[in-house]
């Protein structure tokens, strides 16, 4: 929304000199001479006039005679400091002044980057944070679109803030609700003009203007800028990490989407795909191992199609490799730095930090990537490889560029390559179109591939997308929700069964925190981001040493499963990282 300033704060924009005075200088038949009415100007004189008035034009004023304070021989450079000075907005007015933030994220990992992002941006600006709604001045939600039940939850928490800011005392600092992330862009009409429940909405790539945002909403205006970029990737700012016990962290390496999945919306609440350089990327990993963080996931909404075009010597000719079977709605990329390029720099920084990747798409797992996974004993031997569907058709409908046999390939040549590695995936239940020989077909890819994390959702579908357009959600609700919980059945039945081969071994686990359940035990997780609940104990400080010591979040320990399902846990040598000997950088 445009800022307007006071009309008595305004001054002349600019000075014009006296000889630029407005002067008329208009044909002759449109004003009165001396001579008389009907007469007709010499031929001579005519030719003069027209000769004065085109003289005029041909050296009227230039830029410069409209700039304030400039000489009328100095042209104005244009620089920061001058522009900062000039500026139609005051230093001050965009600073937080102390007023207290709460955030709230909702969604997947990228959202809590985002917050990260937000945050480091108003902390600079002189905003405080709070956890604490009743103390907060700016309650900012950061939300998704990707299903109707995340975008209902956000419309559910608007109509408790907002009635809890009606509730406000009128002594207080009124309260200012805001909107970031995917369902600002995708609603923005709604949220502002017909529901009127929020002050401000900032998209994905509009965390910067946040700052000015928030101050014209204490203007007591609506503010808002969903714009999407081709070139934001927020690479200069280094987000604030506030993940628990502060033992690890999501670093973002790329935004946006080029798949255009035909059910997906983030292609259109989070723009195109571009990659951040790798230089920021390895420097934002290395302040987190000095700030002893033990565990990085590296993040993108196809995490694993990173492309870094920034360097003048990535520039390559060499096109971009698939997995085998794999192909794109898009042209075949070329040049850049690559996954595995930016892997192999990132495991390398810190031996005893855990790498690890979400979300990628199948066909970007050449094998190249595979092999460095395989050899780097401190990236996780744990693979995302969402499916969405079992049956062939059933995908090329959804426009995911493979078919069933090519991802069951794929899944054998992953475990070919990394033995022992850990699947997860995503199963979208009722998609347009879906029969029950499909839906079967989906049921017996969850059983021949054997999963230990699913994610598995009723489709819903999404305005804008290539589904919304030439597709009909023609599966009854009822159906779509039968389908799903076969699924879920079907999943866990598999999931226990590659949880139970784990009895009887030895896993490194990374030691998150209390558990939940209870505050004598504790959680963490396995190298294949399988949960494992432990007992509080002190352990031995080495192998066969009388002094223990009690574990704390950050602390690698080996966790053997016995078969009674309980756990013996031991502290392992101070060099040994993982079960494997380490491949050297």
């Amino acid at each position: 929304m445009p800022f307007v300033l006071p009309l008595r704060t305004l001054k002349p924009f600019f000075l014009i000199p006296q000889q630029w005075l407005p002067r008329r200088c208009i044909p002759h038949r449109y004003y009165c001479s001396k001579l008389a009415s009907g007469s007709v100007a010499p031929k001579k004189t005519k030719e003069a006039t027209l000769h004065k008035f085109k003289s005029q034009i041909s050296s009227g004023p230039s830029l410069q005679d409209f700039v304030r304070g400039v000489s009328d021989n100095k042209i104005p450079v244009f620089n920061e400091e001058y522009a900062e000075k000039h500026a139609y907005l005051s230093e001050e007015y965009d600073m937080g002044k102390a007023r207290k933030v709460c955030f709230e994220t909702y969604g997947c990992q990228m959202n809590v980057n985002d917050t990260e992002i937000a945050w480091s941006i108003l902390q600079k600006k002189g905003y405080q944070r709070t956890n604490d709604l009743n103390e907060a001045d700016v309650v900012l939600l950061v939300t998704c679109s990707i299903r109707e039940k995340a975008e209902q939850t956000i419309w559910n928490r608007l109509q408790q803030l907002t009635a809890m800011k009606r509730r406000r005392s009128k002594t207080c600092v009124p309260m200012k609700i805001g909107i970031l992330g995917c369902m600002a862009e995708r609603l923005k009409t709604e949220l502002l003009e017909r529901e009127k429940l929020v002050d401000v909405l900032a998209g994905p790539d509009a965390y910067r203007d946040l700052p000015r945002l928030l101050a014209v909403a204490h203007g007591g205006h609506q503010a808002s800028n969903v714009l999407l970029s081709l070139e934001e990737t927020y690479a200069d700012v280094m987000p604030v990490h506030v993940a628990s016990q502060g033992c690890s962290a999501f670093v973002s390496i790329m935004r946006g989407c080029d798949n255009m999945c035909s059910y997906c919306i983030v292609p259109f609440t989070r723009g195109r795909e571009r990659s951040r350089p790798v230089s920021s990327i390895l420097e934002e990993v290395r302040m987190l191992s000095d700030q002893g963080v033990r565990e990085v996931t590296l993040l993108g909404q196809n995490v694993n199609s990173y492309r870094d075009t920034s360097e003048e010597q990535s520039c390559s000719s060499n096109l971009t490799q698939l997995s085998r079977g794999f192909r794109t709605v898009y042209r075949t990329k070329q040049g850049g730095l690559r996954f595995a390029d930016l892997l192999d720099q990132v495991s390398c920084i810190d031996p005893n930090m855990r790498i690890r990747f979400t979300s990628p798409h199948p066909k970007d797992f050449p094998d190249e990537v595979l092999q460095l996974i395989e050899e780097r004993a401190n990236i996780c031997k744990q693979i995302h490889l969402p499916a969405q569907s079992g049956s062939s058709q059933v995908l090329k409908a959804m426009r995911r560029g493979y078919t069933r046999e090519a991802y069951l390939d794929l899944v054998e040549n992953i475990r070919r390559i990394i033995p022992g590695v850990s699947l997860s995936s995503d199963f979208i239940s009722g998609f347009c179109g879906e029969t029950e020989d499909d839906h079967h077909q989906t049921l017996s890819l969850i059983r021949e591939v054997g999963y230990n994390v699913g994610f598995l959702f009723a489709y819903s579908m999404r305005n804008k997308t290539h589904a919304f357009h030439k597709l009909q959600d023609d599966v009854p609700a009822e159906v779509k929700q039968r389908r799903l919980q076969e699924c879920i059945s079907v999943f866990r039945e598999e999931a226990l069964k590659v949880n139970a081969s784990l009895i009887g071994s030895t896993q490194l686990v990374l030691v998150e925190g209390e558990s939940k359940r209870s505050a004598s035990d504790l959680c963490g997780r396995s190298d294949g981001n399988v949960k494992v609940i432990f007992p509080k104990e002190d352990v031995a400080v080495q192998p066969a040493d009388v002094n223990t010591a009690p574990v704390s979040p950050g602390d690698y320990v080996l966790v053997k499963v016995r078969v009674d399902h309980s756990v013996k846990i031991v502290r392992p040598h101070e060099n040994m990282r993982v079960l494997k000997d380490s491949h050297s950088c």
